[in-house]
């Protein structure tokens, strides 16, 4: 089965942008369509896919809230794919290393237990488990983990950069940027008054081991410079950019709530 979106229920008093978005990766198909209907009459937004590609490909494409994991997936195994999140870069990856991931296993052993974990789930279910326990994990680790809706985003002055859709507005309006331009305005927004090194930017968002030469660097400065517009991306001749020219006990970088 492709991955797919599936719409959730009309919850009362609830907009799209209340609601996380949760992925299901589930090999079974009673078990896939059973757990996605009740969590989307719970609330949330769901994603859901049958094997470990199409589970990628959402990953990449949709920026869940959080992972549902079935380790028994028909084209790899769910501890790899759980694997290749948690060893994302987490600037240039469009994935978020971070992204807080429940593992389902068919067996309540130990071992099966202690290889999720070493692997990098925050939580372990063995199947079968009782849909309430699974909803009660979901809100507690989404609570925990600070998931819920307008976390991730980063605002300086007019800009507003949301990491988890990564899309940027300024001054409500959106701004098309590419990947690399967004990977960059996500790490100066991290830190706006701090000068980040030509070297740093490098390594961190191209995976250069030395600076070599800067001019992809700077050409990319220059562009997302005209499009944020003036007073932004600031060049600090001989060492790097920063993203404003204030001093850092007036910088206006906040966490949305």
């Amino acid at each position: 089965m492709g991955g797919e979106t599936l719409p959730s229920s009309s919850t009362e008093g609830m907009t799209n942008r209340d609601r996380s978005t949760l992925l299901l990766i589930e090999a079974d198909d009673a078990t896939r369509t059973f757990l996605a209907d009740n969590l989307a009459a719970d609330g949330h937004e769901m994603l859901v896919a049958g094997g470990a590609r199409d589970g990628l490909a959402l990953l990449e494409a949709k920026y869940p809230d959080l992972v549902v994991l079935d380790v028994a997936l028909p084209d790899a195994s769910g501890l790899d794919l759980l694997e290749h999140v948690r060893s994302a870069d987490g600037i240039a990856s469009r994935i978020d290393p971070q992204l807080p991931v429940i593992v389902l296993i068919a067996r309540d052993g130990e071992l099966d237990r202690v290889r999720a974990f070493e692997r990098g789930a925050d939580d372990v279910l063995a199947k079968p488990c009782s849909y309430r326990e699974l909803r009660c994990r979901v809100e507690a680790l989404l609570r925990r983990s600070g998931r819920r809706p307008g976390a991730g985003r980063l605002r300086v002055g007019e800009l507003e950069i949301d990491t988890s859709s990564r899309t940027v507005h300024r001054g409500g309006e959106r701004l098309e940027l590419s990947a690399k331009e967004f990977a960059l305005a996500r790490m100066l927004a991290s830190d706006p008054t701090r000068v980040f090194s030509k070297s740093e930017l490098l390594r961190s968002i191209w995976g250069h081991a030395t600076v070599g030469t800067t001019r992809t660097l700077d050409s990319h400065a220059c562009r997302l410079r005209r499009k944020l517009g003036p007073g932004y991306v600031v060049n600090v001749w001989g060492v790097g950019y920063r993203l404003v020219d204030v001093p850092a006990h007036r910088a206006p970088l906040a966490l949305a709530a």
